[in-house]
């Protein structure tokens, strides 16, 4: 398995784009993108588990009941949550995209991300879908990327090339998400194709799965989001045999998932408003997946530990105590903690309690952008990561004045 470039379009078959169509006043950013199939897809979602759920979740859940889909269209700068006429701008985005690309409407997926509450304009995306689709490439990931994003501040895609007997398959993703990002799916936009032959509900079965050890395990401020889902189409344009039950071959698929929903997270998580560091917390040695799990993600969403670690400030005792009051069932006195980035690793705790350590090299370790915090529990053979990042001034200032 290899990381190739090329995000969403890196699978055959897949064109993208993305362009300002005026919803954002600042025209240097793209405000609608469009990922479209040649062939119909086979097409799984998963989607946020907040009952206040945008208009455009409802309307995709009904388009991809058959389970197949063509494209995706997605706007920013306006979520399409709690209006009145919601359900009927998404159905009609669909409807305008659908009459210009010569599909039906119910094979298109919805999307919206930016503000709550706000009454969208369908005239800007009905006005900017005929210079969306004539600008569809198969190089258009970026635009399709930079289409999605809100306070992200950077692109966020990845590609994988992998093998299905003999023939090579391709899967590659787009994700937006810096804020409102907290575990119980997703909680962000995440447009994932490949032109491997899965049937859809093998396809349902790998996103459903995976997404509880990735998306779910993402944490920046413990809000969560009303509009976002993981999408993942399908197309078969590699030819090979399609999966229709578990078996080697859907290990393989399940494995490519992985690798690009996992490069995903660290993204996002990275990329948390106002981040100045990834923290990446693994918990080993629990007597479940669910005890590491729930240990793990407390870490991660722990705001004292966040501050600390903005401040490159070892203090491990934030992270006891966030383990202390998770609902894990640990035996405290078993717990051991480890600090380790690009300039090495420092056990801060071990049994429960402090030890000696340099707090010169400890703030050394924690200086740098990428920050993993190693947690043994003592207790089992049970393993979990999640992932997060610092909390720091510039989240308040972000969220202060996000609306105005």
């Amino acid at each position: 398995m290899d990381i190739i470039s090329g995000g969403v379009c890196a699978a055959k078959g897949f064109l993208a784009n993305g362009i300002h169509c005026g919803i954002r006043k600042n025209r240097s950013k793209r405000d609608l993108a469009l990922i479209v199939s040649e062939k119909r897809a086979n097409t799984a979602a998963v989607y946020t588990t907040n009952l206040v759920k945008g208009a455009p979740l409802t309307v995709t859940k009904e388009h991809i009941s058959d389970g197949f889909a063509r494209a995706i269209i997605c706007n920013s700068g306006n979520a399409n949550t709690c209006n009145a006429d919601g359900i009927e701008i998404a159905e009609k985005m669909s409807e305008a995209l659908g009459e210009k690309l010569k599909i039906s409407p119910s094979d298109i997926v919805v999307a919206s991300t930016g503000v709550i509450g706000q009454p969208l304009d369908l005239t800007p995306i009905k006005n900017g879908i005929p210079a969306l689709v004539e600008g569809l490439a198969a190089d258009g990931s970026d635009f399709a990327a930079e289409g999605i994003m809100t306070t992200d501040t950077r692109l966020k895609e990845v590609a994988v090339s992998f093998k299905i007997g003999s023939k090579e398959c391709k899967i590659g993703g787009i994700a937006k998400g810096s804020g409102m990002i907290h575990p119980n799916m997703a909680t962000m936009l995440v447009f994932i194709t490949t032109d491997c032959a899965i049937s859809s509900e093998m396809l349902k079965k790998a996103l459903s799965s995976d997404i509880q050890n990735t998306f779910n395990m993402v944490s920046v401020d413990g809000d969560t989001s009303t509009n976002d889902m993981v999408v993942v189409m399908a197309n078969g344009m590699a030819e090979n045999e399609e999966i229709i039950a578990e078996g080697e071959e859907f290990s393989e698929f399940m494995k490519a998932l992985n690798t690009v929903t996992v490069n995903l997270c660290r993204k996002i998580a990275a990329d948390g408003e106002g981040a100045t560091k990834l923290l990446e917390c693994s918990v080993s040695g629990a007597k479940s997946l669910e005890i590491a799990k729930t240990a793990a993600k407390s870490v991660i969403c722990s705001s004292l530990t966040k501050a600390a670690m903005f401040g490159a400030d070892a203090n491990w005792g934030r992270i006891l105590c966030a383990i202390g009051y998770s609902g894990a069932d640990v035996d405290t006195s078993k717990i051991d903690v480890s600090f380790k980035s690009k300039k090495g690793e420092i056990e801060v705790c071990r049994g429960g309690a402090g030890i000696d350590f340099s707090e010169e090299k400890a703030k050394e370790i924690l200086l740098e952008d990428e920050i993993e915090i190693i947690v043994s529990l003592g207790d089992g053979k049970y393993a979990s990561t999640a992932w997060g990042c610092d909390l720091t001034y510039d989240y308040v200032k972000i969220n202060g004045d996000y609306r105005t």
